[in-house]
């Protein structure tokens, strides 16, 4: 039937109504209605993850952050295979702030640690599962026909040969009561989750479309420079802002929570005039802080006893009963985040609500942070995530936030906050240094008798989510990866000592799983050493209770033509798990005096069902790189309070001319989903590392490995 663009657009103006489906979760907040581009629907009252207008649209409200790591592609993935459309139907927003958006594995709306696969795993499938039972359920009841003889096929029902739309269905299934026995589909009939697709975000990151934070433009938009502390901690004593207003474009020079700042007509214009400020800076508890005090603090409090974190056997007993032994103290140097994107942040206060416009990991967290400063209680707060420049941890913080909502509340206009490189190197929640010392010793016999690792560094969490780490127990994101030691001794005794350094640490991709992943696996090449046995046969032999582990050792191994090298070349192994997934990698490298080559990185990953393969190889090589410029060239140097390091030409990244060749190997098993963006980082050091010793027999017990003396 024709009919004209106007009228089309009055009918479906007209028949605006729609259906919204979630997994309930009791003594989350009260269900709100969600928008709809057709205008507003009618809502099931439950949290939304689903919206299904009358025109069939779909919408998924994705409760996770894109940062690159897949989401906007695995989620909606999840709910298309159990709604019975594919997942390019389905358009993606972003999720607000809400308790029905809380992370089940964090405790908090928060998208990191590995979770997010993991975490919706089963929720979002659900979700998918209990629409499609009552858009059924609403069909068969139409038909009167018998549900179960009902199907769903690519935004319809179908019985016989009848079939009604998804959108036609949406008003009918709102009305009906929450479908009980809510059955998910089994792995064998899986039609898009296991399967290599392209990415949704990919079109638009390519055409320019893609809105990060740093893309966002409002209309009469001002721009503002933030000048912070010169040293950790500091604070503002006094500012002479005579000059700056004088400046091309300046509006205004304020005072903020965080340092001052410059408001312009363009963000050149205030970064000028925030360069021209004369400030006068209160010293802070960092004023003499050094990277000498910090690891000699790091060394006294190593000598005392930490928490226990794991115990098996009599460790101190075997540790004397045994005359060989081997024992080796590591340290790991501090790192930044170093986001491609900088911190950034955009306010507007309109229609009784502070707008904030913001690439976040934390959406609960940013809106207290922007209602604190605006003087607003958080629901007047409404926070639009974007896509997100990196994240790797940096973006669960909110210190970027305040300035720039105090800012936009200043000038009562809309106002960006952008953070130089400069700022967002020398402003880091760093992640922690650490100093692990590791004992072992074998029986008569030669076989390794007893371990002791002992941990010391700083606890993020004590401070991040301190209710997370009871009085007396270990920081849990302080022990990965040595809390899961595998390898089959009599004895063993892991502890953690917490000792605070003198500033804030964060979360960095991979968190202690890098930290602890080196000091053992490097650990375990020296045992081996003594043990005069090859590095990957003297793990296997005692990894005979674990097949996990081994499985991917094997395949590390096998792909990697262990023990067989290119002429010149060497080889270096590590293992791990981490995130419910199970890794293994060998890095082969030569040596040519000091020039140091890495030339290939073989890695083999079972972390079980992947909603992706394609997304999960990205990650994996992904990963492996940003774990390569953090062995070879990362660290953070503080000297009188200041942080050394300040752009790429002083914090580096691995250049492409530098990539080794990385082959990714997936292991295909019906475990559960482990996590993917983040593992990989953290075996690159040890197997590198190991590498150079299978080279030149000398260990390395400190990155980066510059630092002694090699040239990449």
């Amino acid at each position: 039937m024709a009919t004209s663009r106007r009228g089309f657009i009055k009918s479906t103006a007209t028949a605006a109504s729609g259906l919204v489906i979630a997994c309930y979760l009791p003594g989350c907040s009260k269900p709100e209605q969600a928008a709809s581009n057709a205008g507003p629907p009618k809502l099931v009252k439950a949290n939304a993850f689903l919206q299904i207008g009358t025109d069939g649209s779909i919408t998924m409200f994705c409760d996770k952050s894109e940062m690159g790591q897949g989401v906007y592609t695995a989620l909606p993935t999840l709910l298309a295979e159990e709604l019975g459309v594919a997942p390019d139907v389905i358009k993606v927003e972003f999720a607000p702030p809400g308790n029905e958006y809380v992370n089940k594995m964090l405790g908090a709306q928060a998208t990191g640690g590995s979770t997010s696969v993991r975490e919706a795993w089963d929720k979002i499938r659900m979700a998918g599962a209990e629409a499609r039972t009552r858009l059924i359920a609403a069909a068969a009841d139409e038909w009167n026909a018998p549900p179960q003889s009902c199907t769903v096929a690519d935004g319809y029902v179908l019985f016989t040969s009848r079939r009604k739309s998804f959108g036609e269905l949406a008003e009918a299934a709102a009305a009906l009561p929450p479908p009980q026995n809510v059955q998910l589909k089994g792995k064998n009939e899986f039609k898009y989750v296991g399967k290599t697709a392209t990415r949704m975000d990919t079109p638009s990151k390519v055409d320019g479309s893609a809105r990060f934070g740093i893309d966002v433009r409002l209309p009469n938009m001002l721009y503002a420079a933030l000048a912070q502390p010169p040293e950790l901690g500091a604070s503002v004593r006094s500012f002479n802002a005579d000059k700056a207003k004088t400046m091309p474009g300046v509006r205004e020079v304020l005072q903020t929570s965080s340092g001052v700042a410059v408001v312009a007509d363009s963000w050149w214009q205030a970064k000028q005039a925030r360069d021209a400020l004369e400030i006068q800076w209160n010293a802070g508890p960092a004023a003499k802080l050094s990277n000498a005090s910090i690891y000699a603090g790091l060394k006294n409090a190593a000598s005392g006893k930490g928490l226990e974190v794991r115990k098996q056997g009599d460790a101190d007993a075997g540790w004397k009963a045994n005359g060989r032994r081997v024992e080796a103290t590591y340290e790991l140097p501090m790192l930044a985040h170093a986001t491609l994107e900088p911190q950034n942040c955009t306010v507007e206060f309109r229609d009784g609500a502070c707008h904030l416009y913001v690439p976040t990991q934390v959406q609960q967290m940013a809106q207290a942070a922007a209602a604190k400063a605006a003087g607003l209680p958080p629901e007047q707060v409404l926070v639009h995530t974007t896509f997100l420049g990196g994240g790797f941890g940096r973006r669960l913080e909110v210190d970027f936030v305040p300035a720039a909502v105090e800012c936009a509340k200043a000038l009562d206009k809309p106002v960006k906050l952008l953070w130089t490189r400069e700022d967002d190197t020398t402003h880091d929640k760093y992640r922690p240094p650490a100093r692990n010392t590791l004992s072992g010793a074998f029986d008569s016999s030669g076989k390794l008798d007893t371990v002791k690792i002992h941990m010391v560094a700083p606890s993020i969490t004590s401070r991040w989510a301190p209710g997370a780490v009871p009085q007396g127990t270990p920081d849990p994101f302080s022990v990965e990866a040595a809390h899961n030691f595998p390898y089959d001794v009599p004895n063993l005794y892991i502890d953690y000592l917490q000792h605070e350094v003198g500033l804030e640490v964060g979360y960095w991709r991979s968190v202690s799983h890098a930290i602890n992943c080196f000091t053992i696996e490097s650990f375990m090449d020296e045992l081996a050493a003594e043990a005069q046995l090859d590095p990957v046969e003297f793990r296997r032999s005692l990894l005979g209770k674990e097949p996990r582990w081994l499985a991917v050792l094997d395949v590390a191994a096998r792909k990697a033509n262990w023990g067989s090298p290119p002429s010149g070349r060497h080889q270096g192994v590590a293992l791990m798990s981490g995130y419910d997934t199970y890794l293994a990698q060998v890095a082969e490298i030569s040596l040519e005096g000091n020039k140091l080559k890495v030339h290939r990185i073989v890695c083999a990953i079972d972390c079980g069902q992947m909603v992706n393969p394609g997304i999960v190889q990205a990650q994996a090589e992904g990963g492996i790189v940003f774990g390569l410029t953090a062995a070879l060239f990362s660290e953070i140097n503080v000297a009188n309070g200041k942080v050394q390091e300040q752009n790429f030409d002083t914090y580096r990244l691995l250049r492409l001319n530098e990539t080794p060749t990385i082959e990714v190997h997936l292991l295909n098993t019906d475990e559960k989903p482990g996590g993917m963006g983040e593992p990989t980082v953290a075996l690159v050091a040890p197997a590198v590392c190991n590498a150079i010793y299978a080279a030149t027999r000398k260990r390395l017990r400190r990155l980066p490995i510059v630092k002694h003396g090699f040239v990449v």
